[in-house]
């Protein structure tokens, strides 16, 4: 009965200590291979919600195209996650540009119900 402060001091050390040190050094693996995963043309989105094209890499910064011939840059930690390609739905109603999307792939047109196909756009 003497041991038991002791014991229990040492299960409150590790669950302060050691668990959070384990998780913070797999979220930084995480966010290491994230930047080592950029590529010129990935899709990714910022911390504050941009979402934008990988036009240009450096050592710290990361160039992202967020509308045609509009680039803007960024600190790399800026980069929160790679978004996946958009697939276009099969069957889906035609676009702009014939395709199911102003830019092939679903995500702009009139082939998801909204002008433009961003909520914020509106009705013309």
């Amino acid at each position: 009965m003497d041991l038991f402060p002791i014991v229990l001091l040492v299960v409150f050390a590790v669950v302060l200590f050691v668990l959070p040190a384990r998780q913070r050094k797999r979220m930084q693996a995480q966010a290491q291979a994230l930047q080592e995963s950029l590529n010129i043309g990935t899709p990714v989105t910022t911390t504050s919600g941009l979402h934008g094209t990988v036009a240009g890499l450096a050592e710290r910064t990361v160039d992202l195209e967020i509308a045609p011939g509009v680039v803007v840059t960024f600190a790399r930690p800026a980069i929160m996650e790679v978004r996946s390609p958009a697939v276009a739905p099969e069957g889906g109603t035609p676009g702009i540009d014939g395709t199911t999307g102003i830019d092939g792939t679903g995500f702009d047109g009139p082939s998801n119900g909204t002008t433009g196909g961003r909520p914020a756009d509106g009705p013309l």
